[in-house]
C-alpha cells in the first residue's frame, strides 16, 4: 500500500498516525504541497482530485482522508481494537457524526486562521491585510466558537470525543486542532477539559509518533526555510488572495 502524504496537511497527519499506530504497512510517498507537487503531471495520473492524502492499495486508489481512515479501519477490523471504529451502530454513528461535522467547522476555521497568520507573517501580499489585525480577530473568534462546540458538545464530560476510548474522531480532531496551535493560537486557554483530552490523545498515540506527525508544522508554522527565502509559488499566492481578499 502507498500513502501519498505531506504532514503539513491535517488530514495527512490523521491517516499517518492511524496507520503507524496500528502497524499497517505502507510506503510513504511525499507530495510537497508547498512546492505545488500536487499539481504536477505525475501526481495527476494518480489522483485527478490533486489533493492529499491519497491511498493506493494495489490497483485501488482512494482519496479523502475520512474515507481512507474508514477503509483502513474496516479492512483491518479483524485485528484492530474495536474502539477505533466501533461495530456497535450507535457508537459508530457518534464517530461518523464528528467526522461529518468537522470538515466545515473545525477544519474550515482552523485552516483559515493558520493560512492567514502564516501568510501575513511570511507573504504580505497586501499592505492593508498585512498591517491590520482585523482579519485575524474575526477568524480567531470564529475558530473559538467552533472549538467551544468541540469542547462542550463533542467532548463534554467524556474522556474522548465518542466515549471512554480513543476513536478515529479523536485522531482527526487532534490533527486539525494542532494547525492553529502551530500558528500561535492557544485554543486550550480557558478550556482545561479540552487540554486534558489533547494530552490523553497524545499519550494514546505515543509522544514520539505524535511529535513526528506534527514536527513539520511546529517548526516555523510549517513553512520550509527554502520557501521563506525564495517565496511562495504563484499558485498559492493566488489562492491566498482568493480566500482572504
Amino acid at each position: 500500500m502507498e500513502l501519498y502524504l505531506d504532514l503539513r496537511s491535517q488530514p495527512c497527519r490523521s491517516v499517518f498516525m492511524f496507520a503507524k499506530l496500528n502497524a499497517i504497512p505502507f510506503d510513504f510517498k511525499l507530495v510537497d504541497l508547498a512546492k505545488g507537487e500536487q499539481y504536477g503531471e505525475e501526481f495527476g495520473k494518480i489522483s485527478p482530485v490533486r489533493k492529499v492524502p491519497v491511498m493506493k492499495d494495489g490497483d485501488f486508489v482512494l482519496t479523502e482522508s475520512v474515507a481512507i481512515l474508514q477503509y483502513l479501519a474496516e479492512k483491518h477490523a479483524s485485528r484492530l481494537p474495536d474502539h477505533w471504529y466501533p461495530a456497535d451502530l450507535r457508537q459508530r454513528a457518534r464517530v461518523n457524526e464528528y467526522l461529518s461535522w468537522q470538515q466545515m467547522n473545525l477544519r474550515a476555521h482552523g485552516s483559515k486562521v493558520f493560512l492567514l497568520k502564516v501568510g501575513r507573517r511570511h507573504y504580505p501580499f497586501n499592505t492593508s491585510l498585512s498591517t491590520s489585525a482585523l482579519y485575524v480577530r474575526v477568524f480567531v473568534e470564529e475558530l473559538s466558537q467552533t472549538v467551544d462546540v468541540l469542547d462542550k458538545y463533542f467532548l463534554g464530560e467524556k474522556l474522548f470525543l465518542c466515549g471512554a476510548s480513543i476513536s478515529l474522531a479523536d485522531l482527526v480532531a487532534v490533527a486539525e486542532i494542532m494547525q492553529p496551535v502551530s500558528s500561535g493560537v492557544d485554543v486550550f486557554s480557558g478550556r482545561p477539559k479540552l487540554s486534558a483530552w489533547c494530552e490523553r490523545v497524545k499519550k494514546e498515540v505515543g509522544v514520539a509518533l505524535f511529535d513526528e506527525a506534527n514536527a513539520a508544522i511546529m517548526t516555523s508554522g510549517g513553512v520550509p526555510q527554502s520557501l521563506r527565502e525564495a517565496g511562495l509559488p504563484q499558485i498559492f499566492k493566488d489562492k491566498f488572495k482568493k480566500t482572504f481578499l
